[in-house]
């Protein structure tokens, strides 16, 4: 019996159309009947729902094969290294989705690049109170107040403890969302902490992700100061990694304030930036004032944090000096919303909220796209895109 993913090989056109095919047919079954469906229940138990579904499928080789069958497609204009790394596609999963570090086998499955977990802190931590997620189905966005929910490093390192991934996979590492760390030199042992259980550790995670800017922790603490900011690097940098470090960015600070923390990112060994994290502000004109109202708590992600993020992207590509890379996120629902981005400066890309509102078929969209508008436009590879847009 001929399963619909074993396409003949003398047949590459066949194949592509008939993938093509299906993830048309997969987006209109999701946009149209199963989007509604979920969004009929709680957002956070849908999520932890899915996570943990896709773990399921993640263990089974013939689920493995069987999605890998329709969206694995690979286009090599698409393939770069980053960070010394080896990319097949610049489309990520960002910190934030996967904070249980559930999904590694998967995701690639789906079509992503890479995948970053966590965010993960250096002791166990449950979050905020509930509501933790929330959508906002005209503003195109979804209300975040997790809190760094996660597992803990250890349990985290654990788990990956002599094991491999099938692509690149990095760890996000913050501060942990306790009252007992009160000072801001306590937040910085607390990361450090992490840091160096990581480094000592076997897990093989491609990278590290320093998130200084999650809007939705306990406490005042901040390393927005370009002081507190540069100790924090100089420490986490002492612990001598052995791979790559990328600092994910905040969206919420003028253009002088960024330009002083990236001043901070060029004294360090890092090798590159994410831009960015949730939007904080309610009165963005991107959200709709009527759904903003049912959410006191927390912050936004998806579109409300397209425009600053791209602006952002391009102030980072023409900062003077520049020896980092640039991985664009924040409202990416389509290749041209990727392509934009990549144009703007971004090496790589990253989203979530795009497949929770258009379906996990999206990343594979998204690379079919992105080979399209680089022919269309006369680029050989993803690399000659990057920064043409001035």
């Amino acid at each position: 019996m001929r399963l619909f993913y074993e396409i003949p090989v003398h047949a590459p056109w066949s194949a592509h159309i008939m993938k093509r095919g299906i993830m048309h047919s997969l987006g209109f079954i999701y946009r149209r009947f199963l989007k509604k469906l979920l969004f009929c229940f709680n957002p956070e138990s849908v999520h932890v729902s899915a996570i943990r579904f896709g773990e399921r499928l993640g263990e089974s080789r013939i689920a493995r094969k069987t999605i890998s069958g329709v969206t694995g497609i690979q286009y090599p204009e698409l393939s770069q290294n980053v960070s010394g790394i080896h990319f097949s596609n610049p489309v990520g999963l960002a910190a934030g989705f996967d904070y249980e570090a559930r999904l590694t086998r998967i995701a690639p499955c789906l079509g992503f690049g890479f995948e970053t977990v966590g965010t993960i802190t250096n002791m166990p931590c449950e979050g905020n109170d509930p509501p933790r997620l929330g959508r906002l189905v005209r503003s195109r966005s979804l209300m975040v107040n997790k809190g760094f929910r996660n597992p803990g490093i250890d349990c985290i390192l654990e788990k990956f403890k002599n094991t491999e991934f099938s692509f690149p996979v990095g760890i996000s590492i913050g501060q942990t969302n306790s009252a007992g760390i009160a000072t801001i030199e306590q937040a910085q042992f607390d990361i450090v902490s992490a840091f160096e259980k990581a480094e000592q550790s076997q897990a093989p995670f491609s990278y590290y992700e320093l998130n200084i800017s999650c809007p939705n922790l306990r406490g005042n603490i901040s390393f927005y100061d370009p002081e507190y900011f540069h100790s924090l690097l100089n420490a986490v940098c002492a612990s001598n990694l052995t791979k790559p470090l990328w600092i994910k960015m905040p969206i919420d600070k003028s253009d002088h304030e960024i330009g002083s923390l990236l001043r901070v990112v060029s004294d360090h060994p890092v090798s590159a930036v994410i831009f960015g994290n949730l939007q904080k502000n309610k009165q963005d004109p991107s959200l709709v004032r009527e759904e903003v109202m049912k959410f006191p708590k927390g912050n936004f992600s998806g579109k409300p944090t397209e425009r600053r993020s791209n602006e952002l992207i391009r102030l980072a590509y023409h900062f003077p000096g520049r020896t980092f890379a640039i991985i664009g996120c924040g409202g990416i629902f389509s290749a041209e919303d990727a392509y934009r981005k990549i144009r703007l400066g971004a090496n790589l890309v990253e989203l979530i909220t795009g497949i929770v509102f258009d379906g996990p078929q999206l990343i594979g969209e998204i690379n079919r796209g992105l080979a399209a508008l680089l022919r269309r436009d006369g680029y050989a590879s993803l690399g000659q895109a990057v920064g043409t847009l001035r």
